[in-house]
């Protein structure tokens, strides 16, 4: 008979229902898996051959597992995504606090109600959804939170002394009883609440008030935690350490392939803003570039770690801001411009820890620091390196710019050289924009060198790119105020810094200037 429609202990006995513990369950709905080339830890990417070979391993060994990692690397989704590998329904106890498995019951209340009723015992199915428990460690967290206490009002309202087991209120880890349980950031746990786990994990003993409960709990456990933890805020002590079979380091994703994949995933944008704003994919690049800059900058703080939700956030604000432009001036269609890129700002204030260096600078010019980092990286994969095009100096013998590249920058260059200005609104109509660009000698021409196939509206984005990309290789300067973005001569620019009003200077930071 179908195992489903068991609903009494005779009936499931006659079903040939054979009890199996949670990681038993685990291990071969995992084989069936790999047997059959499926992925159990489906929207996890870049994990292929790292963290998810791993994590196989551990559960195919039926090992309790410790995802060692900084912030915004997926390991609570993978701990979360492992309920897939439960079997889809699994019998209890009617009534039953822990789960007790009808065949092998754990409290007293499953035991004295097959004592009572037999083979007319009630069972329940329980879906593998409901068979999932988590708790974030923070300070204020109590055993009798994790494992239980006694209960006074249910020792009052069924007359039993406090002597009797069935006044116990269990925690969260019993009621996770053959299913999976998380504990996320585990060094945060008080070191005294970490020792109550230690029998839980080994010996299967609980003790509550004075209780000694003999209750080998069947609980695949995950835990997660930051490595900063280990000195910063607390540690894992070393016994339970020991009692956690397999630790699995995470890492954020190793290219921009995989980043801008988790991005695309990830991003949640109304349905109106995907028909209205167009991304290109260079404007996608620069936004991954971003959080691999801040990875590597001396500005902010390594072991805190950039979460991939910068990027993701970052993302969404770059939307909004081409979104918000185009509700302003009635716009059917508009792109993101690199100009929209400085409504990204807040998305990257928020998402990462500086050192003491880098709030002296301040979180907002780092933020504008990382951007303009990240123009410059992805600038070279798409034009030619300013850097190797600069003229040398004369050595005194021969000058040797005879043998120099042609620079194709230098139209542009004399362009702003000879007093020229170009204002960019970050609020600017697209066709404004467009004709503005259009003013620079040789910005045209150059895009059309290295992109002929380009329309008119992806040749002016890569136009504005390449005043950007100037300005990060200091060819140009850039002044972002008051909602617009000026390009100027860059020895001009400094020349009259002697002249700024004190309203100005407030406003100038020299990376500007660059």
């Amino acid at each position: 008979m179908n195992k489903k429609l068991a609903n009494t202990l005779g009936a499931l006995k006659k079903s040939g229902y054979q009890p199996k513990s949670v990681k038993e369950e685990v291990r071969n709905n995992l084989i069936h898996s790999i047997s059959n080339k499926e992925n159990p830890f489906t929207g996890i990417i870049g994990y292929e051959d790292t963290v998810i070979p791993d994590t196989e391993r551990a559960l195919l060994s039926k090992h309790n597992i410790l995802f060692l990692g900084l912030r915004g690397q997926a390991k609570t989704r993978m701990a979360r995504q492992m309920v897939d590998l439960l079997d889809e329904y699994i019998p209890i106890i009617a009534g039953s606090e822990v789960n007790d498995d009808p065949l092998q019951p754990l409290s007293r209340y499953a035991k004295d109600l097959i004592a009572e009723k037999g083979d007319d015992t009630p069972i329940e199915w329980v879906h593998r959804s409901e068979r999932y428990g988590e708790k974030l460690a923070t300070p204020d967290v109590s055993v009798a939170d994790l494992i239980g206490d006694i209960d006074p009002i249910k020792a009052a309202n069924l007359k039993l002394s406090f002597a009797d087991e069935k006044v116990i209120h269990y925690g969260i880890i019993p009621r996770s009883n053959r299913g999976i349980f998380v504990i996320n950031e585990l060094p945060d746990l008080q070191a005294r609440i970490q020792v109550a786990l230690f029998n839980i994990l080994q010996e299967g003993d609980i003790q509550i008030r004075g209780f000694k409960l003999r209750m080998p709990l069947d609980i695949l456990f995950v835990f997660t935690a930051n490595p900063e933890d280990y000195t910063n805020r607390g540690s894992i002590v070393t016994p339970l350490k020991d009692r956690i079979q397999s630790q699995i380091l995470t890492h954020y994703p190793k290219d921009i392939e995989t980043s801008l994949s988790i991005t695309e995933q990830e991003a949640k944008l109304p349905e109106t803003q995907k028909e209205r704003i167009q991304v290109s994919d260079l404007v996608k690049r620069i936004i991954e570039q971003i959080a691999f800059e801040a990875r590597n900058n001396e500005y902010v703080d390594k072991k805190s770690g950039v979460s991939a939700r910068l990027t993701i956030a970052a993302f969404e604000n770059a939307v909004s801001s081409a979104e918000r432009r185009a509700i302003i001036h009635h716009e059917k269609q508009t792109p993101v411009w690199i100009s929209d890129l400085f409504g990204i700002i807040p998305a990257i204030t928020g998402k990462i820890e500086l050192v003491y260096e880098g709030e002296q600078e301040g979180p907002y010019q780092v933020a504008v620091n990382l951007l303009d980092k990240a123009i410059r990286t992805q600038f070279v994969v798409y034009f030619p390196n300013p850097d190797s095009l600069k003229k040398k100096r004369n050595t005194g013998k021969k000058s040797v710019e005879e043998n120099a590249p042609e620079n194709p920058y230098k139209s542009i260059i004399r362009w702003f050289d000879a007093g020229n200005q170009l204002d960019l609104l970050l609020d600017m109509k697209d066709s404004a924009r467009i004709e503005n660009l259009y003013k620079v000698d040789g910005l045209y021409a150059l895009v059309k060198k290295y992109f002929p196939q380009a329309n008119e509206r992806e040749n002016a984005l890569l136009m504005e790119f390449v005043l950007h990309g100037l300005a990060a290789y200091s060819f140009i300067s850039k002044k972002q105020i008051e909602g617009r973005i000026s390009f100027k001569d860059l020895m001009g620019s400094m020349m009259n810094l002697g002249s700024l009003t004190a309203e100005d200077e407030d406003d100038f930071n020299e990376d500007d200037y660059r």
